[in-house]
């Protein structure tokens, strides 16, 4: 069963490198590491999503943990959850956005404080590997079941600061996006499409960072007529947005759009992932909040987010997090921030980003490479003329444009992002780069 315990979360193809034997024996192993005597657990709508719980709970209450059934959820609710009943860990079974016949466990202390591998996922993979489980508890744990849905639901709809009638076009991709949208209905109009249940995914694979998967929900804003349409991710902790035109709108410019409402009402910080345009930062400071950088993953976005009582952070990939959701993702939260802007301007949507889009960005592109060490080093000596930082892999900083690359966590890939002041300069540089990397 080796290779399910990631960066991270868990996640393994089911009845091959994760099965009930093995979620028992993480539940033993995670109330063992954890010494929890109370934990969230959730999970999301694939076919083997409850015979996975099943087996965790067990594992749990051996060594005395009660379970607090929240039965399916989003990812989003999952955290809240955690956070609103004051349990001592959450853990939420999915696997994302990943095809049918994965699945996966993403872990959490209190408050929802997420377990990634460097704090604890390896420490869980030891005492599962070496069985060393504390004895089974002389008072077993129990289970209870906890409907979170209409308390998530109101926490999040306190947002809504709607000024006229907005229309959307849902892409619920047959996954969690359908429950999460609850926060959404009666405040909008919400046209849905791939909104049954489905953990085979039969209409496309549920992963707003793959442009190819807007295709359906971009055809129906264009034969429509919405403000904007919306595209969840399995869990629905993601989000992606297309305009009134049916254009995909870069995640990092949604983060820019957000910050400036969100600033309007309250001064602070807020984080923004490296890869993130320049007018992200640009935006943030303009309307009088502190922009502050992060690498990127969730585990490290949060962590800094808490330690500096951030309002918002987001990040490349369609993560939007909210101090409010306990400094973790709402992806409905997201959703109302930008339909409130909408609603309150008299420029349709693709009016109002235009100006933060300011600059050309080529997005992330990944090639996969024999030795990921050495590219960085070949970078770094290449490049050494600009203003280099490492937080994550190497970033350099031109006048008039910039680079980061770094390695994956979990595969041999580099991955590139460049952005410059003209098409022309970051066509230039993207393809000298990427000579380079692949050289």
């Amino acid at each position: 069963m080796a290779g399910i315990f990631k960066a991270y979360d868990i996640r393994g193809i089911y009845g091959e490198t994760l099965d009930e034997e093995m979620a028992f024996k993480i539940g033993r192993a995670f109330a063992t590491f954890l010494k929890c005597k109370k934990v969230v657990v959730g999970h999301d709508m694939r076919p083997h999503s409850k015979p996975l719980f099943e087996a965790l709970a067990r594992g749990l209450n051996l060594q005395g943990a009660d379970v607090i059934d929240i039965g399916m959820c989003t990812t989003p609710m999952s955290y809240f959850a955690n956070g609103s009943l004051n349990a001592d860990a959450g853990i939420i079974i999915t696997a994302s956005h990943n095809t049918g016949e994965w699945n996966g466990l993403k872990l959490c202390r209190k408050q929802a404080i997420p377990i990634s591998g460097e704090t604890g996922i390896m420490d869980v993979e030891r005492i599962v590997n070496e069985e060393a489980f504390d004895a089974p508890a002389a008072q077993p744990g129990v289970v209870t079941e906890h409907a979170i849905l209409e308390e998530y639901v109101a926490s999040i709809r306190k947002h809504a600061k709607l000024e006229r009638p907005i229309t959307i076009a849902a892409d619920m991709a047959n996954s969690m996006g359908i429950l999460e949208s609850e926060v959404l209905k009666g405040l909008v109009t919400l046209d849905p499409m791939f909104d049954t249940y489905d953990g085979t995914f039969p209409n496309h694979e549920a992963n707003p960072l793959k442009v190819e998967t807007f295709e359906d929900l971009q055809e129906k804003v264009r034969a429509g007529s919405y403000d904007f349409g919306i595209a969840f991710d399995g869990d629905a902790d993601r989000v992606g947005f297309v305009d009134e035109l049916g254009n995909v709108i870069p995640m990092d410019i949604i983060t820019a759009l957000i910050a400036e409402d969100i600033l309007a009402d309250e001064k602070g910080v807020i984080f923004y992932d490296l890869r993130s345009s320049w007018a992200v930062k640009e935006v943030i400071e303009s309307n009088g909040g502190t922009a502050m950088m992060s690498r990127v993953g969730h585990s490290f976005i949060k962590q800094q987010m808490r330690e500096a009582n951030a309002i918002f952070a987001g990040e490349l990939s369609g993560h939007y997090y909210f101090r409010d959701n306990f400094f973790t993702e709402s992806s409905s939260l997201a959703v109302l921030c930008v339909a409130n802007i909408v609603s309150a301007s008299d420029k349709p949507l693709s009016e109002l980003i235009k100006p933060i889009q300011r600059y050309f960005a080529s997005g992330e592109i990944n090639s996969e490479v024999k030795d990921a060490a050495a590219v960085l080093a070949l970078i770094k000596a290449k490049y050494s003329d600009g203003r280099m930082f490492e937080l994550d892999g190497i970033s350099v900083e031109y006048d008039d444009w910039w680079l980061n690359v770094r390695t994956s966590n979990t595969e041999p890939l580099v991955r590139l992002n460049v952005e410059a002041k003209t098409e022309a300069l970051m066509t230039e540089k993207r393809d000298e780069l990427l000579a380079a990397i692949r050289s």
